[in-house]
């Protein structure tokens, strides 16, 4: 059996303290394989934010996998947005003691953010034809019968949440795993929690989506899902922090 706790979107900066403390204590007293974080780990990409970032994650006290958001790209500095947009991100990637890497479960990532596009809003979804070849090629490189997972940011469909994806080149990428029989899609941005089977041209697939453990709330508190594989067959059940409702921090910023 593998278990793993999937988060998204700590947004320091921004955080919620008593949801970051939730987690820690869960991870220390369950002991889960490993946590997965789908991006958004600051609000502006500002050093002490990722600062901040580092030191949670190396509170965790388990193997952790991450992947970038589009928080996670420099605001504030248009050189190094264009230039170099990753470089704080792959710091912190590089910072993490326990990489992981479980026996039985291969993770993909798929990126989904960009440092501009042809479109004004840079903060949504993008699926790009190179980055999803190599995605590809790394699940078609692996032996049959593994099970695969795959990261993203963002949703690669509109999934029904009031946050919105509209991820460029998401229908084509989530038929193209759904043609490889991936175990399910991961993802965060949306801020609600949601696990749903979508149709494809190429079958079903399953797209779990994690919630928020910031201050930015839509209509659910603070979330994360607690990922089950066993025998095959991948389980989430949704953790929500008691006796915070959506509306304890007022609308979305």
């Amino acid at each position: 059996m593998i278990r793993l706790f999937h988060i998204s979107d700590l947004h320091f900066g921004l955080e919620d303290g008593r949801a970051l403390d939730w987690v820690v204590q869960a991870v220390r007293d369950e002991a889960p394989d490993g946590v997965v974080i789908t991006g958004d780990f600051t609000m502006r990409a500002r050093a002490a934010e990722y600062a901040a970032a580092a030191r949670w994650i190396a509170a965790l006290g388990v193997p952790v996998r991450i992947d970038p958001g589009n928080h996670d790209l420099p605001y504030f500095n248009p050189v190094e947005r264009l230039v170099d947009p990753y470089r704080r991100f792959r710091a912190l990637e590089a910072g993490i003691a326990r990489p992981l890497v479980l026996p039985g479960l291969v993770i993909v990532r798929l990126p989904t953010t960009a440092a501009a596009q042809w479109r004004l809003n840079w903060s949504r979804g993008i699926a790009r034809s190179g980055a999803l070849a190599r995605a590809l090629a790394e699940i078609d490189a692996i032996p049959l019968g593994t099970p695969v997972i795959v990261t993203c940011h963002h949703p690669l469909v509109e999934v029904g949440t009031r946050g919105r994806a509209l991820t460029s080149g998401g229908d084509r990428a989530l038929a193209e795993l759904a043609s490889r029989g991936v175990l399910a899609v991961l993802s965060g941005h949306v801020h609600d929690a949601f696990d749903l089977i979508q149709d494809t041209p190429a079958g079903p697939v399953r797209m779990i989506g994690a919630g928020t453990l910031s201050q930015r709330l839509r209509t659910t508190p603070p979330t994360f899902n607690d990922l089950t594989l066993q025998g095959g067959r991948l389980t989430c059940r949704l953790r929500k922090l008691e006796g915070v409702s959506a509306s304890a921090f007022g609308h979305y910023r």
